[in-house]
C-alpha cells in the first residue's frame, strides 16, 4: 500500500521570516510548562538565530523590492538573495550560477543597489 501526499500550499519564508514564527511557537511553548522545546526545534530556532540579519518585515519588503526587477522572476531567487545579502558581484552570481541565464555586470550593479538599501 502506498501512501501519496498531495501538496496544498507553498510559500517561501526568508530566514528572518522564519526566526520570527519560531520565536512564537518558542514563547508559546515556554508558556506551557509541561511541553518541551523538541531538539529539532531548538535547532531550528539556533539556526535562525544565528543566520537571520534583517528582521521579518525588512526581509519581505526587500523580497518584494528584488521581484520589481526585471532580473529577478522567480520568489525563490529573490528569498535566497534576501537571506543571503550579497555584497558583490560574485557572490549575487553564485545565486545565479544554477539559472539557465546569466546577468551582465549593469543587471548585476541592479540588484546589488536594491541589496545595499537594506544591508
Amino acid at each position: 500500500m502506498t501512501i501519496f501526499k498531495e501538496t496544498v500550499d507553498e510559500e517561501f519564508l526568508t530566514v528572518s521570516e522564519a526566526r520570527d514564527l519560531l520565536a512564537d511557537v518558542e514563547a508559546e511553548r515556554a508558556a506551557d510548562e509541561e511541553r518541551e522545546l523538541r531538539y529539532e526545534l531548538s535547532r531550528a530556532v539556533e539556526h535562525v538565530d544565528r543566520f537571520a540579519v534583517l528582521e521579518g518585515e525588512e526581509s519581505r519588503e526587500l523580497v518584494e523590492d528584488l521581484l520589481e526587477l526585471e532580473q529577478i522572476a522567480e520568489t525563490a531567487t529573490a528569498v535566497k538573495i534576501a537571506d543571503l545579502l550579497p555584497r558583490n558581484r560574485d557572490e549575487l552570481r553564485a545565486v545565479f550560477a544554477q539559472e539557465r541565464y546569466a546577468l551582465s555586470g549593469d543587471e548585476l550593479d541592479e540588484v546589488l543597489n536594491v541589496v545595499a538599501k537594506y544591508a
